[in-house]
């Protein structure tokens, strides 16, 4: 029977969170196949999820390259783009299945952060309003789109950094997004060890620096050596 929804995550050793990532996801497999495309990790990521997915894929490095893979081995006409450390809403896949019904043709999520500092909270909010002020939607609120549709813009460009921000200004020529309003919670993880005012600064100085024309590979340069 084929998947109502293909549920692709590229990770890169994230072996330490993935057991309890997909075995949360478990009861989601009658309906969605699940795509885990490693990107070269040397840790037991690969290991530890085989028996929890339906396919392992080995890719080159760079989240792009994983996800258009992928999307390519795909069964379903909806795909859904997910990240290692964010967990998906109660009901998800039947959001996203009557958005499509509805007409969407690709959509994301609201956000929220496993924190309880209040800070997270406003940090959300910020993302959750632009990304409806501007329709591009960020990975970590989980990008799903129609096959149809992610082959007639030639899937994420395979660019260093950025390929989300790339991919929602070309998938906005197709359609609007459907901005469900279900969170999906991300990990606060990266804001917490390497700073929160810090990654902030961080984060809006690359993407403003990519609106005006800077090479992603450039922004990457920059974004890894401050990480």
């Amino acid at each position: 029977m084929k998947p109502q929804i293909s549920i692709i995550i590229p990770v890169i050793n994230e072996a330490a969170q993935l057991a309890d990532k997909l075995q949360a996801m478990r009861a989601l497999r009658s309906r969605c196949e699940l795509l885990l495309v490693d990107g070269g990790s040397n840790d037991a990521g690969p290991t530890v999820a085989a028996p929890l997915v339906d396919q392992i894929l080995l890719s080159p490095r760079g989240r792009a390259r994983q996800m258009n893979l992928g999307a390519r081995h795909a069964q379903a006409e909806v795909l859904l783009f997910l990240h290692a450390d964010t967990h998906l809403p109660d009901q998800a896949i039947d959001l996203i299945l009557s958005a499509v019904e509805q007409g969407a043709v690709w959509g994301r999520f609201d956000v929220q952060f496993d924190s309880r500092q209040a800070i997270f909270k406003v940090i959300a909010g910020m993302m959750n309003a632009r990304s409806r002020l501007t329709g591009i939607a960020t990975g970590d609120q989980a990008i799903f789109i129609t096959r149809q549709v992610f082959q007639a813009v030639g899937g994420f460009p395979e660019i260093a950094l950025m390929e989300d921000i790339a991919i929602s200004a070309a998938l906005k020529k197709m359609g609007k997004p459907c901005c469900l309003k279900a969170k999906v919670v991300a990990s606060a993880r990266r804001w917490q060890h390497h700073g929160i005012l810090r990654t902030i600064l961080l984060m809006w100085c690359l993407r403003l620096r990519y609106f005006f024309g800077a090479h992603p590979d450039e922004l990457a340069a920059r974004y890894y050596r401050r990480q």
